[in-house]
Order: C-alpha cells, then structure tokens, then sequence
C-alpha cells in the first residue's frame, strides 16, 4: 500500500507528516514523538516459522518495548482530546 509509512522510518517517508496539518500544535505533538522514540514503529508480538536447517518450528513471543507503548498512549490520548 502506498503513502502509508511506517511512522519514523527515513527511507519510505515516515519521518515526516503525511497526513494532518503540517503545522501548529500537531507538528510539534509528531515531533515529540519522533524524539521519544527515534526509530522505526514496527513490532512483532509473535513471530514463527520453520528453521532452514533443522527444521524445527521456532516461536517467539514478546511484548511492546516501553517506547513503543508509550508511543501509543500519546497517540491515543492525542485523537481523544481531538476526539
């Protein structure tokens, strides 16, 4: 899917607003956030698949890093007070 990046990531465009006003009160909110977390959103909760040599089945399972949850929350308590 195109014009949707992943939030921080400099190659595709995600370190910049592409959607939203690109001033004011919401760029500084998108700049904060991209301070607190200064790398790409991307998480796997849960990840599987076959070992190449062994051919066992490998899972790992983790939770959200702190950044990444905090990240979140500002998100979220952001379009809340938009709402």
């Amino acid at each position: 899917m195109h014009g949707f990046p992943i939030f921080n990531d400099a190659t595709y465009g995600g370190d910049s607003i592409v959607r939203g006003p690109q001033r004011g009160s919401y760029r500084s909110f998108v700049t904060k956030c991209m301070q607190e977390m200064p790398r790409m959103a991307l998480h796997a909760k849960t990840l599987g698949f076959v070992h190449p040599e062994t051919g066992a089945a490998m899972f790992f399972d983790t939770e959200l890093p702190p950044d990444f949850g905090q990240a979140l929350k500002a998100w979220r308590e952001w379009a809340e007070q938009e709402g």
